[in-house]
């Protein structure tokens, strides 16, 4: 590649995940919108995130991001949550199972033992007709028409939709607890954020 195709193809990957985040945010029905939000709003326990590959590491963001906000929350590695791991969920927990297709064969035990523990379940996929879209209390639908790798197989423009539809929850969630920035401060001490937190500056 020259030097000229190597900058437009990084332009390219950047401005098509851009616009399948975009579409994406169209695509979600206001109705699972609302729930996925209320049930975390509502929620009394923790909530359990889990995925496998790429959509591990999702669930790890989302996790994190959760816990800035204030919301309990665990990641749970479906390969522990079938020998045992699963033990940590509760039925007033919220198990949020990533997974593009729906079907991730690693992940798809969780939604019956989820229901079976008694915890509320929300599925984030592109397809809700999957095994874990049909088990769910609320349906995260995050359609992506293509992935912009050459093969179309890279967990890319998907995965960052994922991410954002749960950076959005999160600030849903901070609106509606109101949560404040001395709350932030709290368990964001360190860094560049907790020193403009602590030091009281914009």
């Amino acid at each position: 590649m020259t030097d000229e195709k190597i900058v437009s193809e990084f332009r390219r990957v950047m401005r098509e995940e851009a616009r399948a985040v975009e579409k994406a945010a169209e695509y979600v029905d206001e109705e699972n919108i609302l729930r996925v939000v209320k049930l975390l709003a509502e929620c009394r326990g923790r909530a359990v995130v889990a995925g496998c590959g790429t959509s591990g590491v999702a669930a790890k963001k989302i996790v994190h991001e959760l816990c800035c906000v204030g919301c309990p929350a665990s990641f749970l590695s479906p390969a522990d949550a079938v020998h045992g791991g699963m033990g940590v969920l509760r039925p007033e927990d919220v198990l949020i199972l990533v997974s593009k297709g729906g079907g991730t064969r690693e992940l798809t035990p969780l939604a019956a033992q989820g229901k079976a523990i008694g915890a509320k379940l929300v599925a984030v996929t592109e397809n809700a007709r999957s095994v874990i879209g049909r088990a769910a209390d609320a349906v995260l639908l995050l359609h992506t028409d293509s992935e912009p790798d050459p093969f179309n197989m890279l967990a890319t423009a998907s995965i960052l939709s994922a991410i954002a539809a749960f950076d959005a929850v999160c600030i849903c969630l901070m609106q509606i607890k109101g949560y404040k920035k001395e709350q932030f401060a709290v368990i964001h001490p360190s860094g560049a954020v907790g020193e403009r937190l602590l030091s009281g500056k914009e």
